[in-house]
């Protein structure tokens, strides 16, 4: 057995999907250097470790034989003809970033793993640990968390387009420029749940209790905010365009030095004196609203005095 070209086999399935060392040890369970020394030819994995890894390089399970013809084990003989020529072709090869082919890591203790920068489309984190993980820069689309626990986990600048994340524990996680387009937060517990610098693009914060949520320099557009909990919430300075706050408790909540255009403040039953008095305790000190918004809070009774109408 030449454990060197299977190592070798190993290193170039791994390389293909566009992992290091130690993102490929994390989904394996085993440690960095056990794949170090499988990929120098020192040691191989067993029989069940190496049906894990074909499942994450998407090949099969034959790749791995030393014997198996494979057109990707071309790129290992000996080069020919032209030096230079040879040299331009092999630097000319460039593995393109699939996606991998496992997308459902659901009800796994992953807590603190490594999967910044990492490109996942379609994932499945449903009933997962993932306490304090680091999806940094990482393209998410399309993954959904559900019943999960993403308390202190890292978003910063993490592409969470078209995500699900509902029934979640996001206490302490960081959302720092992060994109969120069309993204779903519902039933989910958010302290200290942190947004800064983002743009909040037709996504839903619904049915959630985000009193203790910290929203610093946001754009929410077409934001929908439908039964959630927002007492006392600062949302000073910040900006609101087709934003709905449909069944949303808002008492004592600020919008100072807040933007707002086109957007809706509405209870599905009748207006009554308790809600009345709810929207009477906003407060708008600084705020500029169009004249649409401005005449619906009006009638509901808002304290506008110190309100500009752009």
């Amino acid at each position: 057995m030449d454990t060197k070209i299977i190592g070798s086999k190993i290193a170039h399935a791994r390389k293909k999907v566009n992992m290091s060392q130690a993102q490929l040890a994390q989904l394996l369970f085993v440690s960095p250097q056990a794949v170090g020394k499988w990929e120098r030819g020192e040691s191989i994995p067993d029989i069940i470790t190496f049906n894990r890894l074909a499942e994450i390089s998407g090949v099969d399970l034959n790749y791995f034989s030393e014997n198996f013809p494979s057109a990707d084990t071309e790129t290992f003989k000996a080069p020919t003809g032209n030096p230079e020529q040879t040299e331009q072709e092999i630097s000319d090869l460039s593995l393109p970033a699939e996606q991998p082919l496992v997308t459902n890591f659901s009800g796994s203790d992953l807590s603190k793993s490594d999967f910044a920068g990492v490109t996942a489309h379609k994932m499945k984190f449903n009933g997962s640990a993932l306490r304090g993980s680091d999806f940094s820069a990482a393209d998410l689309t399309g993954s959904s968390f559900l019943a999960s626990d993403i308390s202190e986990a890292k978003f910063d600048g993490t592409n969470l387009t078209d995500c699900v994340l509902s029934a979640v524990n996001v206490t302490d996680a960081s959302f720092n420029k992060t994109v969120l387009i069309r993204t779903e937060f519902s039933a989910s517990e958010m302290i200290r749940t942190k947004f800064t610098d983002t743009k909040l693009i037709d996504t839903k914060l619904t049915k959630s209790d985000l009193r203790k949520t910290i929203f610093e320099n946001c754009v929410f557009n077409g934001v929908d905010f439908n039964y959630s909990d927002l007492r006392e919430l600062c949302l000073d300075r910040q900006t609101f365009i087709g934003v709905k706050f449909h069944n949303a408790a808002l008492n004592e909540a600020t919008f100072n030095g807040a933007t707002l255009k086109n957007v809706s403040f509405r209870s599905t039953f009748a207006l009554t004196n308790k809600y009345y008095r709810a929207i009477k305790t906003i407060h708008f000190d600084g705020a500029m609203m169009d004249k649409l918004t401005y005449a619906s809070l009006k009638g509901m009774g808002a304290d506008l005095s110190k309100v500009t109408i752009i």
